[in-house]
Order: structure tokens, then sequence, then C-alpha cells
């Protein structure tokens, strides 16, 4: 009885062993599910949306320049400003290997949670079919030199220069932005403008016209802007009031209940439109390659989306909706969704989605019907879209049905980011 008892648990132990084996990765969902770990330690580290973009925008550069090997020609980065020209490798190396060498080395440098990132990155590279050792010794120096590439231009962007410059200051003023209930927050990034762009000349390189001036005449552009807001507010459809709750993608929300306060995590713009990316380029049958390009001329364009976006936010700094509404209409009013504490116009959401659509639609097609689930995991809804222009409009309106954007900011924002977009496209796409 002993014996076949032995004999039981040593097959059972074999078979544990064997279940214990990584199954190899599928080489079209490889930088999907890179992505999709970074953005789980972007929601956890709550990284703000601006750089949020600075992240997925060097995690997924370094991906593409290390996954085209010694393709110069089709190099991204040496298009942009920044970056140095990186000796080509002479060996053969494993494109798949070294482009998730250079991103988790990247996303590791850029995050907090640097071990969430490394025990992801342990787990990915052991599914990765084993090679030659030295195929594999120089797909991982590839991979660490593109990484290297990439940091240096990070570390030179400004980013830490900004870290240190003082807080905003707010001054009561009948025409500038002032902090918003509920938490009265300080403004988010008001030197993000000093950031240097990837693409774009200058921060201002596509500013938008001046916003609507603040008046309260009854026949002023303004006060007929602020009075869509409020009434919008009053009569919101369960459609518009999904359509807003979808798009919100703040990362923090807090809420309070009383003298209890607890806050929501939630993906960011960027990631939304990175898990659109995911959903798409599937449906689209792309190759890995056209799949590392979207994900890194889309991020880049997001990038210099934010940057162009923060300039005229701290330019104009303009007053948010639920300000001057309970200064002038409704003391108690609540917006919808909680306003993000920086200037209204113009409306980030806007601008870098219509940035995001405008890069994808070329790379990937301009009427790809998709079911956007991005949102499931947090919110437990998902929206079908007849195009990545649809999803981006939606994205816009979505502010005004919020209670946290007048229309002139919406539609200025999606000029602005189409703008970038369309940038991206000269350089890039033909």
């Amino acid at each position: 009885m002993n014996k076949y008892l032995s004999l039981s648990l040593i097959i059972f132990l074999l078979a544990c062993k064997n279940d214990k084996k990584e199954t190899p990765i599928n080489h079209t969902l490889l930088q999907h599910q890179c992505v999709q770990k970074l953005t789980d330690v972007i929601v956890y580290d709550i990284f703000t949306p601006p750089v949020a973009s600075r992240i997925y925008a060097y995690s997924n550069l370094a991906f593409y320049e290390a996954y085209i090997g010694d393709a110069d020609s089709l190099s991204i980065t040496s298009h942009l400003k920044g970056f140095n020209k990186i000796q080509r490798p002479t060996q053969s190396i494993n494109n798949e290997l070294a482009a998730t060498i250079a991103f988790m080395k990247v996303a590791e440098a850029l995050v907090f949670s640097k071990d969430s990132i490394k025990r992801y990155s342990k787990d990915i590279l052991a599914r990765i079919p084993e090679e030659d050792p030295k195929k594999s010794q120089s797909s991982t120096s590839w991979g660490e030199a593109v990484a290297a590439m990439i940091l240096k231009r990070a570390a030179e962007d400004n980013y830490k220069k900004t870290r240190g410059m003082p807080r905003y200051s707010v001054f009561k003023e009948a025409t500038t932005w002032q902090q918003t209930p509920p938490d009265y927050a300080d403004a988010i990034e008001p030197n993000w403008r000093l950031i240097k762009p990837l693409l774009l000349d200058s921060a201002s390189q596509f500013a938008p016209p001046p916003p609507p001036p603040l008046s309260l005449t009854p026949s002023s552009l303004y006060l007929k802007e602020l009075m869509e807001v409020y009434n919008t507010s009053k009569q919101l459809t369960p459609l518009q009031d999904t359509i807003a709750i979808y798009w919100d993608d703040n990362p923090f929300v807090t809420k309070h209940t009383g003298h209890l306060t607890y806050a929501n995590k939630k993906t960011t713009p960027v990631g939304h439109w990175m898990g659109i990316i995911a959903i798409t380029s599937s449906l689209a049958k792309a190759s890995p390659l056209l799949i590392a390009k979207a994900y890194a001329l889309t991020s880049a364009a997001i990038f210099d989306g934010f940057i162009s976006c923060w300039d005229e936010k701290f330019r104009s700094k303009t007053k948010r909706p639920i300000t001057v509404i309970r200064e002038n209409i409704a003391s108690e009013w609540n917006s919808l969704l909680q306003t993000p504490p920086f200037p209204e116009y113009t409306s980030g959401h806007s601008v870098i989605s219509a940035a995001a659509a405008t890069v994808l639609s070329r790379q990937l097609g301009n009427n790809i019907a998709f079911t956007d689930t991005t949102e499931r995991q947090y919110l437990g809804i998902e929206r079908k879209f007849s195009s990545f222009k649809a999803a981006s409009d939606e994205a816009g309106i979505s502010r005004l049905y919020g209670g946290i954007h007048y229309r002139s900011a919406i539609e200025q924002g999606k000029i602005q980011g189409n703008k970038v977009g369309e940038l991206y496209i000269q350089h890039f796409i033909h």
C-alpha cells in the first residue's frame, strides 16, 4: 500500500512540476501585456495624467527601438528631439527579448513600485523561447543599450527640474483659476510646459485662440457656455450620465461622507487609450511591428499633447465651472464629476484623445468599429464605437456632461490635439 502511495506522490509532484512550466509568450500579445502591467503599476502609484504620459511614451519608444534591431531606417527616436543616435546591433538578436528588456528597464526607472515591474519582467522573460546563449546575450545587451539611450533623454527633459519648483500660487482674482471643492487641492503640474517636447518645436507651437473672456453680461459667449454647463447638469439623460462617468479617467477621486474621506483609483486618460490600442490592433490583425509603432507614436503624441495643453492651461488660467456657478448661480451646485485641480482651458482629455485618434486612424484604419472594454475592471462598463474619432468625440463631450469643462475648451482642445496628431503623421506615417 505504501509503495503505491509513494508512486502516486511521485506522479503528482512531477505533474505539478510540469504545470509550473511557463507557457511560451504569444508574440502578438507581448507588448499588450507589458503595457497592461505598466498601467497596473501607474494606477497603484497614482501618477497624474501628464506624468503617466511621460512614462508610457518613454517605455513604448524603448520597446519599439529595441524591437526594430538593426533597421536604422525605421527608427523613430532619431527623428525626435533630444535622443542620441545609437549604434545598431551587428549580431543577430531576439527582437522580443530585446524589446521586453528595454521596456521594462525604462518602466522600472520611471515608476515608484519598482519591485512590481521587476517581478513581472522576470515572469514574462521566462516565457520568451530560449535562444542560443550568444544570441540571448546580444539581445540583452541591445535592449539595455536602448533603455540607456531613452533614459538619458528622460534625465534631460526638465522633469527633475520641475520637481523642485515652488508650488503654484493662487490669488483671489475675478478671472483667474481658483482651487476647487471638495479638496481645494494644489494645481497639478503648473510647470509642465517646461518639459521638453518630443516632436513639437515648443510647448506653444499649437497654442489655441484665447478662451472666451469671463463676462456675465447677457450677450456674452462666456455666459452662454456657463449656462449650458449648468442647464445640462440639471437635465442629464441616463446615456449622458454614463458617458461622463465612463470617460472620467481621474486617477484619484476622493469621496467625502461626513468626517470620512476615502479615494478610488482608476486609470488615466493615457491608460485608457493604451487599452484601446490593445483592442483595436487585435481587430486589425496588426503585425507585432505595427503594434509597436502604434504604441510608440500614439503615446509620444499624447505626451506632446499634454505639454501643449498644459502650456495653455497655465497661460489662460480659466476658472472652472464649479467656481463661477457657485459664486453667481447656485452656491451648493456640484458637478457630476469631481473637478480636477488645474485650470479649465483647454480640455486635456479632448486634446490627448484627438491626438491619439488622429494617429491611430492613420495607422490602423479610419473606420475600425470596436467595443471598448478598458473601463470594465474599474467601472463594470463597456462602450461601442464606430471609429477612433467617434471615441475621441465622446471623450470630449463627456467633459461637458460631467460639468467640468465649457464647450470652447472641448472644441478648441480637439483642434489642438488634431494638430499634434497630424504633426506625427507628417513625420512618421506615409
